[in-house]
This record gives C-alpha cells, sequence and structure tokens, in this order.
C-alpha cells in the first residue's frame, strides 16, 4: 500500500467516524462580546425524553400549539434583556450550538410526523419551531422545539408556522418597546402563541398602532 493510499483510507475513515457526532455549529466571533451560553436552558417544566410517537400537538383558536408533556418550552437565560436589545446582537450567537440538526429532527418522531421531503421555499410544510423563539430569548434545546405543521393546500404565508413568526416579530417589538415584560411574553408564547395573533396580524397591516 502507497503512502497516498494509507493517507486517502486514513482521511475517509476520519471523515466517517466525524459524520457520527452532532454537527454543531461553531460560535461566531462577533458574539463573544455578549457573554451568552449558547448551550443553557431553562425548561418551563421538567419533561422527560418523549417516545416515538408519544406526543400529541394541541389546538387553540384553530391553530396547532405543541403538547406541554412533551414540548413545555425552554429558555436561555443568558439571554437577557440587555442583551436581546443590544445593537449587533443576532440569533446566529445561539442557533446549533445546544442541538444539531439531526438532533432536532427527532422532534418528528416525537410527534408521529414523517419528515416532509422537498420542504423549504412556496414547498415548505413543517416548521421546526423554536416554541419560544430565540429571538424571545429561547433555548435551542429539544424541550423548546416542535414540528409546526401544515395546513396543506394554503398559501405559505398561511401557514401556521408562518403566523406564528408574526407573532414572535410582533413580541420582539414589544420587548425592545417596553410595553410586555420578557418573562410575560415568554410564557405566554410558550402557553399559546395564538392568544397574540389577532394583535400582532392587526400591527402588520397597519390596523392597529
Amino acid at each position: 500500500m502507497t503512502y497516498f493510499t494509507r493517507v486517502v483510507l486514513g482521511a475517509a475513515f476520519c471523515i466517517g467516524l466525524v459524520g457520527y457526532q452532532p454537527a454543531l455549529a461553531a460560535p461566531s466571533p462577533q458574539c463573544k462580546k455578549f457573554h451568552v451560553n449558547a448551550k443553557a436552558s431553562n425548561p418551563i417544566k421538567t419533561v422527560n425524553t418523549p417516545s416515538a410517537g408519544g406526543c400529541t400537538p394541541k389546538e387553540s383558536n384553530g391553530h396547532p400549539i405543541p403538547d406541554p408533556t412533551c414540548s413545555p418550552g425552554a429558555v436561555n437565560p443568558t439571554l437577557t434583556l440587555k442583551v436581546l436589545k443590544t445593537k449587533g446582537f443576532t440569533t446566529k450567537c445561539v442557533r446549533d450550538q445546544a442541538s444539531s440538526k439531526k438532533q432536532k429532527e427527532r422532534t418528528y418522531a416525537f410527534y408521529g410526523i414523517k419528515k416532509p421531503a422537498n420542504n423549504s421555499g412556496k414547498t415548505q410544510t413543517c416548521e421546526l419551531d423554536h416554541i419560544i423563539s430565540l429571538q424571545l430569548g429561547g433555548a435551542d434545546t429539544l424541550e423548546n422545539l416542535w414540528p409546526q405543521c401544515g395546513p396543506p393546500r394554503t398559501a405559505l404565508a398561511k401557514r401556521h408556522f408562518k403566523l406564528k413568526d408574526d407573532v414572535e416579530n410582533f413580541l420582539a417589538r414589544q420587548i425592545k418597546a417596553g410595553k410586555i415584560g420578557l418573562s410575560e411574553a415568554q410564557n405566554g408564547i410558550a402557553e399559546d402563541w395564538t392568544q397574540f395573533l389577532d394583535e400582532a396580524l392587526a400591527v402588520k397591516h397597519g390596523k392597529k398602532r
């Protein structure tokens, strides 16, 4: 066996081993100034790791909400109001550093949902949703994730996960404006995100200021 062959085979073996490890994102250098712990997580309540198919979505105001016995929501205590309001902070500072893409996809199995194919752009039907969004100080851990899907045959902007994005953006602005407390917003969206939907859409469409 030649030296070149040994090097190639050795490299292939190492790549194979690395493939078995969770692919976590590296923190961005500019994020160090915020002194956040991307892996920190305080669940709203303690739950056991769900079994496959052991979780069932609930419903509120015609929209699905996560099963609190599986997906209670969790906050990252190092994402303080001061950090969230600091210019230059981005959720990239904490995203994919506490759990990998492969780990996140386990939540599909928890809810007995097959991961959809071609799940992007206009064909997106599901989103692995942060129950308490990262921009609201949520944790990037499995207690704070669930697959939010549907409804089918509707415009992308009308799907549940896009409407929840409207709520998250609305609450983020309310927090920064001092109109709602951080903890109040976190607990409220974890309990039932739909309670903020009408007001969020009214503001989005200029019907309320």
